[in-house]
């Protein structure tokens, strides 16, 4: 892959790391190295942010209408070049072709989206109430920001933060994850070409994330951090946020309950959970962590959900046929191995799949466990990876204490045919999003985002460019005070 670019990106220019340094990427499928690139230091994380500060006063002049040019031509470049973007995310990211085009298609969706919102940025001007005063409300973009990016959605998740960051006039800092850095060194270099100035977006990759954004938090020309990741690394940012009172966007961990009840139809929650569960191979905030299902159901739900999941072919993304491509890292794999092992101690039935296969890469098949009870560790923690654990309830005030026993509130699922069961659940899970009857709630035009340890702010949907804008205020005399005081 010595064709795609491997260095920083700072003030329109490729450069390498003033250390030198640079880092391996893998292919989880093989583990084999596919690209170097460029590990960057305080120094090199300083420099990006004052190539932002340079650029920030004239880009945040730029119209809207300009801005929005330039995202809707990144979402054409985007979108023409989709095959080459899709087998990059595979090749470094390691899931299927389907899902890596998928996810492009998700991911350009964002550029039109946000392009489209961008001449809608508005204010409002109103007469106080008292009558003294007339009211001027406007929004400007916030200031220079540090976008850190997760490793499992490598074009969705950098689209779905500088999209609404170029759509408000604010320059970035991107930090993508070590793991999956390529997608967003292409997607910058396609900015670049379609016209985004220098200065605007600058990249730092590296294995140090605390050697990046240690010193860019505590720099007074940083205006907001949006961090995507877990809520450990989630609540040391906000610390280290705090001293500044800085504007942070967070999106953290996940435990989405998947609720069947009693009335469900079995075949449709078997298939949204195949989705909800799968999607990624699991490796997503919202993948569905904890199945519960009513007891009245629960047998002829899990059969179902085991025969589909036992069908999924595993192997590398690239290959034809595959439906499910390895987990990220060896680390990642250990984790959810040791998840199924514990729970199995603990007294739960693997119904299929549930061991480490043999040979290269990072591999895990898809896992079905029954008799799961809320206090294993299975039922507490992220799972991350193609592991279904079923637990039963009996009444719907079980279910809902169940979905709710968690610190996370991203996303809830339920499945019923009592519309007034649906509202009624809808109205009692904590959670920031909830889907009803579908295994996807993700789309651009919604607010993506969840409540407790879940996170802080939205992105996506109208609420997506407010993370990027502060609200001005200004009072002005009432204008025939003067008129009638006689002045000209």
């Amino acid at each position: 892959m010595t064709d795609r670019p491997t260095d920083l990106f700072v003030d329109g220019t490729w450069r390498p790391a003033a250390s030198g340094r640079r880092f391996d990427v893998h292919d989880p499928a093989t583990g084999e190295v596919i690209a170097s690139v460029a590990d960057a230091g305080a120094e090199d994380a300083l420099a990006a942010l004052e190539a932002a500060h340079r650029a920030q006063a004239p880009w945040g002049r730029t119209p809207t209408r300009v801005r929005a040019e330039i995202l809707r031509r990144a979402f054409d470049a985007l979108t023409a070049r989709s095959e080459e973007f899709a087998r990059l995310i595979t090749a470094e990211m390691g899931k299927p072709l389907a899902e890596s085009r998928a996810e492009v298609a998700y991911g350009a969706e964002f550029l039109r989206w946000f392009s489209e919102e961008a001449p809608r940025i508005s204010g409002r001007y109103l007469e106080a109430p008292d009558g003294a005063n007339r009211l001027l409300v406007r929004k400007r973009p916030v200031g220079p920001c540090l976008l850190i990016t997760p490793w499992n959605f490598p074009i969705a998740m950098a689209t779905r933060k500088i999209a609404p960051a170029i759509a408000a006039g604010c320059t970035m800092v991107l930090k993508p994850a070590d793991l999956t850095p390529l997608t967003s060194l292409l997607f910058t270099e396609l900015l670049a070409e379609v016209g985004l100035p220098d200065g605007v977006l600058n990249v730092v990759t590296t294995t140090d994330p605390a050697a990046i954004s240690g010193p860019l938090l505590a720099d007074e020309r940083l205006r907001k951090l949006s961090f995507t990741g877990s809520t450990p690394v989630g609540r040391r940012l906000i610390a280290a946020s705090a001293d500044r009172v800085l504007k942070v966007s967070m999106e953290l961990g996940g435990n989405a309950p998947f609720v069947v009840c009693a009335d469900a139809d079995v075949d449709a929650a078997v298939e949204g959970a195949v989705v909800a569960k799968m999607r990624n191979g699991g490796e997503a905030c919202v993948a569905a962590n904890r199945l519960l299902v009513h007891r009245s159901v629960a047998e002829e739900f899990t059969a179902k959900l085991a025969a589909r999941l036992s069908a999924f072919v595993v192997g590398p993304g690239d290959a034809p046929g595959t439906t499910l491509g390895p987990l990220i890292d060896e680390r990642s794999r250990a984790k959810v191995a040791g998840l199924v092992d514990d729970a199995v101690a603990a007294g739960a039935t693997v119904l299929t799949g549930g061991s480490v296969p043999e040979g290269p890469g990072w591999f895990y098949p898809p896992t079905v466990l029954a008799d799961v009870r809320p206090e294993m560790t299975i039922a507490n923690e992220e799972i991350f990876g193609p592991v279904a654990p079923v637990l039963v309830f009996d009444t719907e005030e079980e279910a809902v204490a169940l979905a709710n026993a968690s610190e996370f509130g991203l996303v809830s699922f339920v499945f019923t045919r009592d519309l007034d069961r649906a509202l009624r659940l809808s109205e009692r899970l904590e959670a920031g999003m909830i889907g009803i009857n579908t295994g996807v709630v993700s789309n651009p035009a919604a607010p993506f985002g969840g409540v407790k340890a879940s996170g802080l702010g939205r992105e996506g949907g109208a609420e997506g460019i407010e993370e990027y804008l502060e609200t001005i205020y200004v009072g002005i005399r009432d204008p025939y005070a003067t008129a009638e005081a006689g002045v000209a």
